[in-house]
């Protein structure tokens, strides 16, 4: 699968190429020349960082790694003391790192957070069936709480369901949608403060793009924040808004984490995909062209009055009393294509 293809292409293509270190070079005992790691100018470089060609050892990668994400919590502010924070954690490369880097640097620089794990199935055979497989065994190897909550339960219906009825167009729109509902459900039943996703610098860059191409001017502007929905009742916050995709699944190969590198069989549908690709080529050819596009986008501004008119009010939806910014919320419009009446009580979460 591609998500399978591109984390072997990019390993292999960070330990294979040539590495110059500003440091220098040493020669091996096979008479090899081996590069200098670019931080401790002592052990020989493993791993060339996307970002930047900085040629690193494993460890001193690991420590820039995590610190970096550490800046990003701090400088953004994304925790407070006492809170209990609900990874969204879907087996993948990125949700995986995510939990792992936080139970790290919670315990190194003392944050005071309780985590917890909160996972959605979406009921698409063959794909999370066997993720969840890979989420069970990452709550026994970080020993956190771990939440499952399934559209089943929730929406009724099942993906596999959805795209039966609807057909492959359009149903990631469905999947989004329920998805984003499901998950703040599920960490509100586990009493968190806040949602901690996985979404990393790429995929600011892309919901950018998207943003842009839609015309779609208060989500382009608020799309890179770092906390979304501050005073909503579930914020959520993104401790890989600066870090690269790549480097994550670097970062995952080089810890021997266990992670689920199958891409959702619906998703070569996406409209996303698109904007994907359009970003590793522009990385391909300028590595800072992901994080220019985030800065871009951070520097996007709205006057008082143009706030007013775009930014749509938080009220609840009439119908399943969930938050919504329209009378009757999207997942229960949703739900009302394919024939249901709403969207089930939270306490069906359970």
């Amino acid at each position: 699968m591609e998500k399978a293809r591109s984390h072997e292409q990019t390993t292999r293509s960070a330990e294979s190429e040539g590495m110059n270190s500003r440091v220098g070079d040493r020669v091996n005992g096979r008479g090899r020349v081996g590069m200098i790691c670019f931080e401790c100018g002592i052990s020989r470089a493993a791993i060339r960082r996307p970002r930047n060609g900085h040629a690193l050892c494993k460890s001193c990668f690991f420590v820039a790694f995590e610190e970096e994400v550490h800046e990003t919590i701090v400088s953004e502010r994304l925790f407070i003391r006492g809170e209990r924070v609900a990874i969204g954690i879907s087996g993948g490369k990125d949700s995986t790192v995510l939990a792992h880097v936080l139970q790290q640097l919670n315990q190194r620089h003392d944050y005071g957070v309780e985590l917890v794990l909160v996972s959605v199935d979406e009921g698409i055979a063959g794909y999370r069936d066997d993720s969840l497989e890979t989420v069970k065994r990452n709550q026994k190897q970080f020993d956190l709480p771990l939440l499952i909550v399934s559209y089943r339960d929730i929406f009724g219906w099942t993906m596999d369901e959805v795209v039966a009825k609807t057909g492959r167009r359009g149903n990631c729109t469905y999947c989004g949608v329920f998805r984003r509902q499901a998950l703040d459900r599920g960490a509100h039943h586990v009493g968190a403060q806040k949602l901690a996703t996985g979404h990393n610098a790429d995929d600011i860059a892309e919901t950018v793009l998207m943003n842009l191409l839609r015309g779609d001017l208060p989500r382009l502007s608020r799309c890179v924040d770092a906390i979304t929905g501050p005073t909503s009742a579930m914020p959520r916050v993104k401790p890989f808004k600066r870090t690269y995709e790549k480097e994550i699944v670097l970062y995952a190969y080089h810890k021997k984490l266990d992670y689920f590198a199958t891409e959702c069989i619906y998703s070569p549908e996406a409209y996303r995909g698109h904007a994907r690709q359009f970003i590793k080529d522009l990385e391909a050819v300028r590595p800072s062209s992901i994080l220019d596009i985030v800065a871009s986008a951070e520097m996007l501004s709205f006057s008082s009055e143009q706030a007013q008119a775009v930014m749509p009010t938080a009220t609840l939806c009439s119908q399943c009393n969930y938050i919504s910014s329209q009378p009757i919320c999207k997942a229960c419009t949703l739900l009302a294509n394919l024939g249901q009446q709403q969207v089930k009580t939270t306490e069906s979460t359970g």
